[in-house]
């Protein structure tokens, strides 16, 4: 692996700790201005200062994200469907190489539909990503996705997933957290981070899986909605960050986010 690549893996990966708190930002893509993603630039901005990265497509980053900030940013770089499509599997590059490099990103993300009609299409879609990025040194976030077609989230298939990414060459993954999660982590040999998923019933929910997942074998979360949908969506992103970076457990990391709401509701 090159310096360059190296070292902007190592900028979402933080070495100290090995571990990271990505923000994703993307929904919009495919799902539109969902709720409280109408807005993008008052979401992200207070969550910020508490992500070691962020995963936005261009239009977001150039329109709703401060370009003095000094957070790594994971760039959405494929697309090319919606929630009301015939396929949500029907990706494809949606950004040039050239248009991330000019944008500064630290990394590039683009979606795999396993077990779809579009595998194919999607899987050399990722190869030829990789190509782009072992070129100028931008590593490759692979998303292993799951179309409307197709439900499973279970570890067989995870692990099926991921490993097919990371043997095309993605320099880590994005995956669901699962029961069994240590096949997948275990037949993956580059880092992995578990996608937050739909919104859950509970912020401890949320808590407990980035908490199983750690425990697991993941290198971190790559959360949405269950941060930024939250009530106290700073409160999430510091308690998520406390099991990430400091080991805290689900009690504490939860102590911690009611600790914060209170506080925050006592000063506003």
């Amino acid at each position: 692996m090159d310096w360059g690549l190296r070292n902007r893996l190592s900028r979402i990966i933080k070495p100290d700790t090995g571990h990271t708190v990505m923000l994703a930002v993307d929904h919009g893509y495919f799902l539109g201005p969902i709720s409280k993603l109408e807005d993008p630039a008052k979401t992200i901005e207070p969550l910020l200062p508490y992500a070691d990265a962020i995963m936005p497509t261009r239009g977001v980053l150039r329109t709703s994200i401060n370009p003095h900030i000094n957070t790594p940013i994971v760039l959405r770089v494929s697309g090319g469907n919606s929630i009301v499509g015939k396929n949500l599997a029907d990706e494809g590059i949606t950004t040039s190489i050239e248009d991330a490099i000019r944008l500064n990103v630290a990394a590039m993300a683009l979606s795999i539909y396993v077990g779809t009609e579009y595998e194919h299409q999607t899987l050399l879609n990722l190869s030829k990503l990789v190509n782009e990025g072992e070129k100028y040194g931008i590593p490759v976030l692979a998303v292993t996705a799951v179309g409307k077609e197709l439900a499973k989230r279970d570890a067989r298939y995870l692990a099926l997933c991921c490993r097919i990414a990371a043997e095309l060459g993605a320099h880590f993954v994005k995956t669901y957290y699962c029961e069994g999660f240590e096949k997948v982590s275990g037949g993956c040999p580059v880092p992995l981070v578990i996608a937050g998923g739909p919104k859950l019933e509970t912020e401890l929910d949320a808590l407990k899986m980035a908490y199983n997942a750690i425990q697991e074998g993941a290198v971190g979360v790559d959360m949405g909605r269950n941060i930024w949908q939250s009530e106290h969506p700073v409160a999430m992103i510091k308690a998520i960050r406390s099991i990430i970076h400091e080991n805290a457990t689900v009690k504490e990391a939860h102590k911690l986010f009611n600790s914060i709401k209170k506080s925050r509701k006592k000063a506003a």
